[in-house]
């Protein structure tokens, strides 16, 4: 399995040579995150320190705010399939940039942050669908692994870096990093109106026909198991924080995130390839039993368990996040812009429920003095739920059916007759 099979094109050989909207598409996809991490982690101290919001407000903005910016791309990606992608993008652009601009007028004027908080995750929610379509646009199957994996090592490396830059100015000169932040997204706007537009049928086939329902050819099995995944995983980076520094201290928690935001960098490109060979079914085991793995190993709490448990969960949600997207671009007739979209609302009704129930078991287990059994029941449920998508597998293997008629997932031969780029 770990082999590449003869003539199967590595990954240097997949990725180039790049043409130059590429080039500056995945710049764009460190960039962008950068701008994004050097303010958006810090909002909770931001609203609370600077602006004096109580910290229940502050919960409920930014579980509003993360619910936007993660479901909204089902929006993203059906106006992508309307407009198209580089129009998508540019309007997406605009808005995050205002949205920016109003947390700089915020310092004038404190109400105007929540709201430019929201438009901030609006503009992130547009984008994103529209960025990995234009991304794979034209890349056959066997490429697209590589093109994904490599955008997304470039958005992690933005968010790695954003906090380092920002933490010792998020609050002693809010301004001069707010405007910092505007002026590079308004030079990523003015760089995607020069992108080529794409050249894709599928927006002007649509004009002709009714238009599909947002959810209309959703791939049910990697939705599902999207949703699951981000539920799992969303424990892990909903309520580190509070536990790592707890046990250790504020930096410690931010070398974990460093390691694990390395690991995405260097090992999923690498990895992509026998990703993508992998078994459905196997690739679902090898991902949550990763996260259970190390879920298991954070209830210890010491610092070595705190970087093996986060890398242990890294390298499961690797497998997972690839492997889902990649199953749903095979398994769904709809365009890839749209099929992005309904993967990131799957991610946004997991991330909110695991934000819902995890904090209050959490809250159980500080009350208890005991937060690490709520690692071990997090752990307990990798190894419960996803047996259960099994009854989804069932149900979606692809029953011989009328043309026309694209519900459930599709055959093999379906999907290798799919058009890239469509």
């Amino acid at each position: 399995m770990g082999e590449r099979t003869p003539g199967e094109p590595g990954l240097r050989t997949s990725l180039f040579p790049l043409t130059g909207p590429l080039r500056f598409l995945l710049l764009s996809s460190f960039l962008i995150p950068l701008g994004s991490f050097m303010v958006l982690p810090f909002m909770s101290v931001f609203l609370h320190e600077r602006l004096g919001m109580g910290l229940g407000t502050v919960g409920v903005v930014l579980a509003v705010a993360s619910l936007v910016q993660f479901s909204g791309g089902i929006v993203g990606g059906a106006l992508a399939d309307r407009i198209g992608l580089r129009r998508t993008m540019l309007w997406a652009l605009v808005v995050r940039s205002a949205g920016f601009t109003g947390l700089l007028l915020a310092l004038r004027w404190p109400p105007l942050a929540v709201g430019a908080l929201v438009l901030t995750c609006c503009g992130a929610a547009l984008y994103l669908p529209a960025n990995k379509a234009y991304l794979v646009y034209g890349v056959d199957d066997e490429r697209r692994p590589a093109f994904l994996s490599a955008g997304n090592a470039a958005l992690n490396a933005g968010m790695a870096v954003g906090p380092l830059i920002a933490g010792p100015f998020v609050l002693s000169s809010p301004g001069w990093l707010f405007a910092a932040v505007t002026t590079l997204f308004l030079a990523v706007t003015a760089g995607h109106a020069r992108l080529p537009q794409t050249h894709g049928t599928h927006a002007a086939e649509s004009t002709e026909t009714a238009r599909p329902g947002l959810l209309a050819g959703v791939a049910l099995l990697p939705f599902a198991a999207n949703a699951l995944a981000f539920y799992l995983y969303f424990h892990f980076q909903h309520f580190l924080a509070v536990y790592a520094v707890e046990r250790a201290s504020s930096g410690f928690y931010s070398l974990v995130l460093l390691l694990c935001f390395t690991l995405v960098i260097v090992v999923q490109p690498l990895a992509s390839g026998l990703i993508r060979r992998m078994p459905y079914a196997l690739a679902l085991a090898v991902g949550f039993t990763g996260l259970a793995a190390g879920l298991a190993v954070l209830a210890a709490g010491t610092r070595t368990a705190l970087l093996a448990g986060g890398a242990l969960i890294t390298l499961g949600d690797i497998v997972l996040f690839l492997k889902n997207d990649l199953e749903a671009l095979l398994r769904s007739p709809r365009s890839d812009a749209v099929v992005f979209g309904q993967q990131r609302l799957a991610a946004g009704l997991g991330a909110c429920a695991s934000g819902v129930l995890g904090g209050q078991v959490y809250s159980l287990g500080e009350r208890a003095g005991h937060t690490g059994w709520f690692w071990l029941l997090t752990a307990a449920q990798c190894l419960l739920l996803p047996p259960l998508l099994l009854t989804l597998r069932r149900r979606t293997a692809r029953r011989p059916v009328p043309d026309g008629d694209h519900e459930g997932a599709l055959t093999r031969d379906d999907t290798d007759g799919r058009i890239p780029g469509r």
